[in-house]
């Protein structure tokens, strides 16, 4: 059984940073791409980051030079640095990786930024 599992959410003043951790588990072979994705309340579930087993990158707009997406040194591992974090950045943030036509989903860490 496939597992992905995040840490690192939780509560911070607009400005701060946070980082998110991403494992895998379980019979994830030949992954390509992993990533982050966030759904705010009655929003859909939208693209933050990703990297490929390359280390190509791509960001949505929104967080371009704020955020870092980052491969763990342990296999199907992935990180997101958050700075300059702002009160619209606020959802429940997923991992996400691809093997093939093969996704698997985190269960999701809420983020929640003050202003």
């Amino acid at each position: 059984q496939v597992q992905l599992v995040e840490s690192g959410g939780g509560l911070v003043q607009a400005g701060g940073s946070l980082r998110l951790s991403c494992a895998g588990s379980g019979s994830i072979f030949s992954i390509n791409v992993m990533g982050w994705y966030r759904q705010a309340p009655g929003k859909q579930r939208e693209l933050v980051a990703s990297i490929t087993s390359g280390g190509r990158t791509n960001y949505a707009d929104a967080v371009k030079g704020r955020f870092t997406i980052s491969r763990g040194n342990a296999e199907n591992t992935v990180y997101l640095q958050m700075n300059s974090l702002k009160p619209e950045d606020t959802a429940v943030y997923y991992c996400n990786a691809w093997s093939g036509p093969v996704g698997y989903w985190g269960q999701g860490t809420q983020v929640t930024v003050s202003s």
